[in-house]
């Protein structure tokens, strides 16, 4: 499932409030284009998730809405957000770390 960190639920409750969006609002994930690298993804501010949507909330309240075929594509990535040069957010996604599995004694 898609991870995400402190500093992208900020963003995406800052954003959705910016929207006048209320409680429900969040920000939607869909697959725009697909590739045998990856897929390139869609991202927008959604009022509601969308039938099939899989959400994602955070106890601060951002919601992200996951089309099926993104979910899939984003199962093991963490979502982030970065500061560029000009002072813009950009929302990032990374691979996951990797687990230690542990070690047997």
């Amino acid at each position: 499932m898609l991870a995400m960190t402190d500093a992208a639920a900020e963003a995406i409750s800052a954003l959705t409030a910016q929207q006048g969006g209320d409680d429900a609002a969040g920000l939607r994930f869909a697959v725009q284009s697909q590739e045998e690298e990856g897929a390139q993804l869609a991202l927008s501010m959604a009022p509601a998730p969308e039938d099939g949507d899989q959400v994602l909330g955070t106890e601060a309240g951002a919601k992200v809405f996951l089309e099926p075929q993104a979910a899939a594509f984003l199962d093991d990535k963490v979502l982030d957000v970065q500061q560029d040069d000009q002072g813009q957010l950009n929302f990032a996604v990374m691979p996951q770390p990797q687990q230690e599995p542990p070690v047997q004694a």
